[in-house]
């Protein structure tokens, strides 16, 4: 006969019995898709579809995506009443929160290219009058 889960964990010390219930709890608040936190957040796709003006296969699209770009996980988690925190982890300090990456997504790259782009076409300019 198969023993049982809950005699397994009975029959382990104090202390371990307390970290595998940590570990649990801590497992318990995980979520694997934005399908999933969707629902624990107790909304359906129209509604963040509604949120972010947007149709709703497009929702249901971001929520199929395995790469997709900050800006856009961050307008999802806000639809859904939530905040993005953006933590790195260094191995030799401790974690650190970027904070005001909206400002670097919306504005920095488009005008570091653009610069670029200028600065090529008069370079050319030049080499092409001499």
């Amino acid at each position: 006969m198969g023993r049982k889960l809950g005699d397994i964990v009975a029959a382990l010390p104090q202390d371990r019995r307390e970290r595998v219930e940590a570990r649990f709890l801590e497992l318990k608040d995980e979520v694997e898709s934005l399908g999933e936190l969707r629902r624990v957040a107790g909304m359906a796709q129209a509604d963040i579809a509604s949120a972010l003006k947007i149709k709703q296969p497009s929702v249901s699209k971001i929520e199929k995506q395995t790469d997709m770009y900050l800006s856009t996980l961050k307008s999802y988690v806000e639809a859904i009443g939530g905040q993005l925190d953006l933590i790195v982890r260094l191995p030799s300090r401790e974690p650190v929160r970027i904070e005001r990456l909206g400002d670097v997504i919306t504005g920095a790259p488009r005008v570091a290219r653009r610069a670029t782009t200028v600065s090529r076409r008069k370079r050319i300019k030049a080499v092409s009058t001499r």
